[in-house]
């Protein structure tokens, strides 16, 4: 395990070196399990084809800047699984209701690494909502658990809609800061995203 760790970092440091051999290293590797992941969701070669070539491109576009606290595979499993909700979510309509339906729960079973990556998420997730102050914790919880509206919380906490807001906001700006330093981060917006703004 660690032996693949020492591999892993020095592939990235090439890649972010501009080394060209890197990314094709990367693309032979990955490509076919990737596209698996893809195609479980998404059931259309061409769309998944699409999404592979963003994510190798965008990859290329960030060399140099690109720092990973998880694994490269983890990495590029939970790319594929952003660009599949972010296709879906802007091709409202172009897909059958089922294949959107349950999204989070979906991807838990799309490959061994997507449940791993779900569930470490989740459960640092779950860490950090644990450290907001009380009342700011109530008011998420009951929002993200509950799927309460904001006037129905105010309604349960005795205080104003706008108190609800404030607590709201406060609650997502912690958890994109304690997120915004491991490569799940994109992950944790489908999971929050009927909450975000």
């Amino acid at each position: 395990m660690q032996g693949t760790k020492l591999l892993e970092q020095e592939l990235l440091k090439r890649f972010n070196a501009g080394d060209e051999a890197a990314l094709r290293y990367l693309y032979d590797t990955y490509w076919e399990q990737l596209y698996v992941s893809a195609y479980n969701l998404v059931k259309n070669r061409e769309v998944c084809e699409d999404i592979l070539q963003d994510i190798f491109i965008k990859l290329w576009d960030k060399r140099g800047n690109i720092v990973i606290k998880t694994s490269l595979k983890a990495y590029l499993h939970t790319s594929v699984l952003y660009k599949v909700y972010d296709y879906f979510r802007k091709n409202k309509g172009v897909f059958h209701e089922e294949l959107i339906e349950d999204f989070d729960r979906k991807i838990q079973y799309t490959t061994p690494e997507s449940k791993l990556i779900y569930e470490e998420l989740v459960a640092h997730v779950n860490a950090s909502i644990e450290l907001l102050p009380p009342k700011c914790r109530a008011v998420f919880k009951l929002s993200r658990e509950k799927q309460l509206s904001h006037k129905e919380i105010a309604a349960e906490l005795n205080i104003s809609v706008k108190s609800v807001e404030s607590h709201i906001t406060k609650a997502l700006k912690h958890l994109r800061g304690s997120l915004s330093n491991i490569a799940s981060v994109e992950l944790a917006l489908f999971i929050f995203h009927d909450l975000l703004p």
